[in-house]
């Protein structure tokens, strides 16, 4: 075992709080939905069952309408805000009240074929496979009533990107009054010039305080929120999380559940190839509210080849794109466009790179022939971690690690890189389960 594997593992291990992983025990003491995903996938490089683990413990918070909150707080801690009490969601074991960028199901279906144990692996995912199901219908049901193949988001939070400067016009409806009083805890772990504004916070909040007033009810929160945007993001992660979910469900699930995922995969890939700007070359995410696009260049853009959205023609002009975001930094992908005036390349989501995402955009690329230059994201990812270690994020210039240290989903997709080997240079070959719409992972 190198030097390397043993410092991600050793990363899992601390952060181990039996059963799930904190992101980082400084800033984030608890479970978070997205981050666990990409855990979990770490995890079965060296332990398929603790990654299996990981995904059920998740699902433990899940909510009897299909939800899986963002956050679920298996154990009291008093250094994150907001905490529970201020969520005020009365589950029986505490959780938030909004969700994370979906891509557990892919997550679930690459622990499900790396495992080395198929006994263990089958029984596992047969166990897992029904909470999937319910939060895809949930995610249908709840953010796109009428079908219009996107999903919406509800809050930046729920996006995975916070603070990203896609969202500075569609926040800017929402007031900066709150009841809850604000107590940020980041802040004094964290320099400030690396995490959102207190303005943004105070957005954040009147957002939970106003869905915490409607009692959580789904129906009511989509109605009232004034931040309503179809993410490219999420919505390219959840289109490609049902494609593996519909892998998943010809050995574990039913006929009417892969036709139910297969017929919104249709509408959201249509419904995505609607959101392509060929001018700018890159997926912008629109605001539902004001039902226009949102001109802001940023990493998630890049996702619908990730989520098998883009055509041939699409993906050589992103390739372009992102050529001349490389022209600017010494380490791909910054979160935010670098040549818009709202970069900042050490700011969270305003510019900074994130592994995961990273490692999402790179399968993209490679699946649609792009090869060299999905492995130099991978090279680039690896290459920071050389340098600093096990950051949340990194500046794009120089790569300094930037946000919390040790951080779980960094060490994670390390380990998935490291075992994995380079990026494929073709779309990867199809295992037994998977259907001609699903690549694999």
């Amino acid at each position: 075992m190198s030097d390397r594997i043993a410092a991600a593992q050793a990363t899992l291990r601390a952060n181990d709080r039996g059963g799930y992983t904190v992101p980082n025990p400084h800033i984030y003491p608890f479970q978070w939905n997205w981050d666990s995903a990409f855990v979990a996938m770490g995890f079965g490089t060296f332990n398929a069952a603790r990654g299996f683990d990981e995904i059920d413990t998740l699902l433990k918070g899940q909510w009897e309408n299909g939800l899986v909150p963002h956050i679920v707080f298996h154990a009291p801690a008093d250094n994150y805000f907001p905490g529970p009490s201020v969520w005020g969601t009365n589950q029986s074991v505490p959780t938030s009240g909004i969700t994370q960028c979906p891509v557990l199901a892919s997550a679930a279906r690459h622990l499900w074929e790396h495992a080395p144990d198929r006994a263990l692996a089958d029984a596992r995912m047969a166990q897992i496979y029904p909470g999937l199901i319910r939060y895809h219908a949930w995610w249908r049901q709840t953010r796109d009533p009428h079908g219009t193949g996107l999903v919406a988001t509800l809050h930046p939070w729920e996006t995975g990107s916070d603070n990203s400067p896609a969202w500075d016009g569609p926040l800017a409806r929402v007031p900066t009054e709150t009841v809850t009083e604000i107590i940020r805890r980041d802040t004094g772990v964290v320099d400030p010039a690396m995490r959102p504004h207190a303005h943004d916070y105070q957005r954040y909040i009147h957002l939970v305080d106003a869905f915490r007033g409607v009692a959580w009810d789904p129906a009511r929160m989509l109605a009232a929120s004034p931040f309503r945007v179809a993410d490219i993001g999420t919505n390219a992660v959840l289109l490609r999380a049902n494609q593996d979910l519909m892998a998943l469900g010809e050995r574990f699930g039913t006929a009417p559940e892969r036709a139910a995922l297969a017929a919104h995969s249709d509408q959201m890939r249509a419904a995505i190839a609607r959101q392509w700007d060929s001018a700018a070359g890159i997926f912008y995410a629109r605001d539902l509210i004001a039902d226009a696009p949102i001109r802001v260049g940023t990493s998630a853009g890049f996702l619908p080849l990730w989520g098998g959205a883009a055509p041939p023609h699409q993906a050589a002009s992103l390739a372009a794109t992102l050529g001349r975001w490389a022209s600017k930094v010494a380490y791909l992908v910054p979160s935010t466009d670098p040549d818009d005036p709202r970069y900042e390349p050490r700011r969270y989501w305003r510019g900074p790179i994130w592994s995961v995402v990273n490692w999402m955009i790179a399968r993209g690329f490679a699946a649609h022939g792009h090869s060299a230059l999905a492995r130099r994201i991978d090279a680039d990812t690896r290459a920071l971690v050389t340098k600093n270690g096990f950051w949340e994020y990194f500046d794009p210039r120089d790569g300094t690690g930037l946000g919390g240290p040790d951080f779980s989903w960094t060490a994670g997709i390390d380990l998935v890189l490291g075992t994995d080997g380079a990026t494929p240079a073709t779309s990867p070959s199809a295992s037994s389960a998977q259907t001609s719409a699903a690549p694999a992972c």
